[in-house]
């Protein structure tokens, strides 16, 4: 399939007409399964890109973060957010800058100064990053699994791990942020259909609107994740049960290349035939528990980014200085109106 086709078609138009998106994009690539190469005949398109933020973002009154356009599964980032979620190797972001070549449907000059950088933002906090949404997902699945013996308190105290794993990356994400200033903890409910609920103890002064509206997005979407997994349809069940061990899987072959390699590799080509399994489920039985063969496959990953975790050579946080540069290099061009797109490697 001719992916770059798609951008010629009614329901993509709105790339080229959004105000925010059109001329501004730097780069375009596939994102999910595509990417990856575990796609199946019923799988998605999903588009992952970027757009520069316009003049008035930068020094007027106009804000743009992203543009998602769920009928088409596409998400654009803005320029300055996305630097943010590299720079703490966010995994559904970091993944954009590690595609196979003709996996890109289109970068600019700025768009491939961009990838030539793209180890700047290469640190030790993906260990934390990526550790924690293997986590997430492990726990969905642990979930998943045992839901028919997890009493509602249980389940809730799953999802409160799982939130607390994510406290690393909130308070990396947003400076203003304090020890102290949140507590989450699990208490009696009030509600008739609740043993227990999670609460929480905030006490924030002088609180970015924005940062407080993508934190507490952060955590409701933790808890939506669960809510999905808990409502029951046993031949879906199992074809998503085996989604998440074979993402699980593939988050520690990512994350494990950027410790001992230091390298970005978003299509697993060497591992496909072994994700495809799993996702197929040749290791789960009838009885939708899994097979002892993925929990010793798991184990032996777990064991590895252990390993690669404490013997990486990568610095404990990304080149600041170097990515400040090149981001104020980028965005004096948009201010000064020297940037024009006049075409990359593949045009809009």
């Amino acid at each position: 399939m001719n992916f770059r086709n798609l951008l010629d078609t009614k329901e993509y138009e709105f790339l080229k007409t959004d105000k925010h998106l059109g001329d501004k994009i730097i780069l375009l690539g596939l994102g999910g399964s595509h990417a990856y190469g575990t796609n199946i005949d019923t799988s998605d398109v999903d588009i992952r890109g970027i757009a520069l933020n316009s003049k008035s973002d930068l020094i007027g009154m106009s804000s743009f973060e992203q543009r998602v356009n769920e009928a088409t599964d596409t998400t654009i980032y803005a320029f300055n957010k996305i630097i943010g979620l590299l720079l703490n190797t966010n995994p559904n972001t970091i993944e954009m800058l590690g595609l196979k070549p003709e996996h890109y449907l289109l970068i600019t000059p700025i768009g491939e100064e961009l990838l030539a950088k793209k180890n700047l933002f290469l640190s030790r906090r993906c260990i934390h990053s990526f550790g924690g949404y293997a986590t997430q997902q492990l726990r969905r699945l642990q979930n998943a699994i045992a839901r028919d013996t997890l009493t509602q308190p249980e389940t809730e105290g799953h999802i409160l791990n799982t939130i607390n794993d994510m406290l690393f990356d909130i308070k990396t994400s947003y400076e203003q942020f304090e020890d102290g200033k949140i507590k989450l903890y699990i208490d009696k409910s009030d509600r008739e259909e609740l043993d227990t609920e999670i609460y929480m103890d905030i006490a924030l002064n002088h609180y970015p609107l924005r940062d407080y509206k993508n934190l507490w997005s952060e955590m409701n979407n933790v808890v939506k994740e669960y809510s999905k997994i808990g409502k029951r349809n046993s031949k879906k069940d199992k074809l998503h049960l085996n989604k998440h061990c074979m993402h699980l899987i593939r988050l520690y072959m990512m994350c494990l290349d950027i410790l001992e390699k230091e390298e970005i590799n978003t299509f697993r080509e060497n591992e496909h035939d072994l994700l495809m399994d799993i996702r197929s489920g040749k290791f789960m039985h009838e009885n939708g528990n899994m097979r002892q063969e993925f929990w010793d496959l798991l184990n032996e990953y777990e064991k590895r980014f252990k390993y690669a975790k404490d013997n990486t050579g990568l610095p404990e946080n990304p080149d600041y200085k170097q990515v400040e540069e090149f981001v104020i290099s980028v965005n004096e061009r948009v201010i000064t109106g020297e940037y024009e797109y006049k075409g990359g490697s593949h045009e809009l």
